[in-house]
Order: C-alpha cells, then sequence, then structure tokens
C-alpha cells in the first residue's frame, strides 16, 4: 500500500526536477529560517522515511507556506495529508486532502487526491462487517465506508484512464458489498425484534442501492416477511414476484430445492434468529 501510495514522487516530474537542482552539497538537516522549500521538503521525505512523521509533517507544513502557488506546494500538501494518515491523524488528513481538492481542482494530482482521500476512508472501516457481533447494528455508523465510495466513484467517473482507477473500480465493488451486507444486517435486527416497517424500509433501501449485490435475495425475502406481518398483501406479493423472478431457486421459495419437503408457507419458515 506504501509503495502505491507513493507511487508519485512528484507532479509531472517537476518536483523531482526543483529537488535535483537545490541538491548539491546540502547537509544532513537544515535547521536555519532560511532554507529553501527545496531542501526542507527533501529534509521532510528524509525524515518519513525513517519514521519520523511528526517531524515530517512540520517539515511540510513549512514548504507549503514557502512554495505556495507552486506544483512543490501541491506535492508537499498531498504528502502532508498522507503522513499525517500514517501517524494516525485521520481527521488531520481528511481536513488536508479536502483542502488541496477544494483549492487545486486542475493539478495534475488531483486524480491522486480522490484516490487518497478514499483510501483514508476504506481503511477506516475496513473491518465493518468483523466488528458486527455483539454490536447494536442500528447504532454502527457507515459513513466511512460510504465517504470512500463516493470518493472512488468520483476517481473512475473522472479520471476513467488514471492508474488508480482499475484499484479504485475493485474497492468499490468490495464497499457496495460490504454496505449491501450491513443494510441486511440491520434489516434482520429489526425484523427480530418486531419492527416491520423499520425492516422493511431498510431492506428496500438495500435492494434500491444494491441490486447487484449478492445480499439483494436476503433483502427482498426480508421485505416479503415484513409485508406478511404487516397484512400488506400486495407489497408482499410484489416483492415475491421479484424474488422469484430474480432468484427462481431461492432457498426463502415454496418449492425451490432447499424448501420443497416442507409445506409451511416460507415466510413463516424464516429463521433470520
Amino acid at each position: 500500500m506504501t509503495g502505491f501510495l507513493l507511487r508519485r514522487a512528484a507532479l509531472l516530474g517537476l518536483t523531482s526536477t526543483l529537488l535535483w537542482l537545490g541538491a548539491c552539497s546540502s547537509p544532513a538537516k537544515v535547521e536555519t529560517a532560511n532554507a529553501t522549500a527545496e531542501r526542507i521538503y527533501r529534509e521532510a521525505k528524509e525524515d518519513a522515511e525513517s519514521g519520523s512523521f511528526e517531524r515530517a509533517i512540520k517539515l511540510l507544513e513549512r514548504v507549503e507556506g514557502l512554495a505556495a502557488g507552486t506544483l512543490l506546494a501541491q506535492q508537499a500538501q498531498l504528502d502532508l495529508a498522507y503522513y499525517q494518515w500514517r501517524s494516525g491523524e485521520r481527521e488531520a488528513a481528511l481536513t488536508a486532502v479536502d483542502r488541496f481538492i477544494k483549492l487545486n481542482p486542475s493539478s495534475p494530482a488531483f486524480d491522486y487526491a480522490l484516490y487518497l482521500r478514499a483510501v483514508i476512508n476504506f481503511n477506516d472501516n475496513l473491518g465493518l462487517l468483523g466488528t458486527l457481533a455483539g454490536q447494536d447494528l442500528s447504532e454502527r455508523d457507515q459513513r466511512a465506508s460510504r465517504d470512500a465510495y463516493q470518493s472512488f466513484k468520483r476517481l473512475v467517473e473522472q479520471f476513467p484512464g488514471s492508474i488508480y482507477a482499475p484499484d479504485a473500480r475493485l474497492r468499490m465493488d468490495y464497499i457496495a458489498n460490504t454496505l449491501a451486507q450491513y443494510e441486511v444486517h440491520v434489516a434482520r435486527y429489526y425484523l427480530r425484534r418486531g419492527a416491520y416497517v423499520a425492516a422493511a424500509n431498510r431492506a428496500q433501501q438495500m435492494v434500491s442501492e444494491f441490486a447487484q449485490s449478492p445480499s439483494t435475495e436476503e433483502a427482498l425475502a426480508i421485505m416479503v416477511d415484513s409485508y406478511q406481518r404487516l397484512g400488506l398483501t400486495d407489497l408482499r406479493d410484489g416483492a415475491e414476484r421479484v424474488l422469484k423472478l430474480n432468484f427462481p431457486n431461492s432457498r426463502y421459495l415454496v418449492g425451490s430445492a432447499a424448501t420443497a419437503s416442507s409445506q409451511q408457507p416460507w415466510w413463516q419458515r424464516l429463521k433470520f434468529w
């Protein structure tokens, strides 16, 4: 991940050129107030490579001020966001990358900025399903996953040829399936507690947003069960038709291979808990 995110060491190669021009006979550390932005940036990169992210962050903040309006300042802003994230300062990292996106819409590194923003959120919520056990599902915050999805989506729509687009598309698929599973978990949570309207609404939301997800089958089943318990036969029949059309061999359907031996109405045989 680190190697991938730092693949762009410079914007269009210009930052590297700037650093090379100022590289001759420079000391290992730059402590003077009169040091150039290029020398300070080089020192920040050395500190980061040695794991001294806190010092690198402080130096990059100086570079931003000294090189304002240049490609070097843009690179410093992105590096600052990345190192803040690496050091556990997620909110500060998001603030930094959001500022870059707002102020540099024509930057040659704009696609990377979108990608970095998405990855910060993606990793923050990577363990979503792994933390569901024993937790009140209605209280789980999925904002990070949704924010990551929207950033990845913006990236692939605006920059389909970006080197980051293929990875973004893969992560979007993962996030979509994860969010769909989450919505089904919450719908099942409401169904267990007799909150049938909430269960049906949550399942409907999942089907509307993530129709291609493997979780759609169970979401439709929850909708049918909820509508049946509410006495909404028209809605129940409509949801059941969609279930039959898209999942003719569903284990939730009467007469399917998984349930053919039982004579109970299928919605009475659902065992979500």
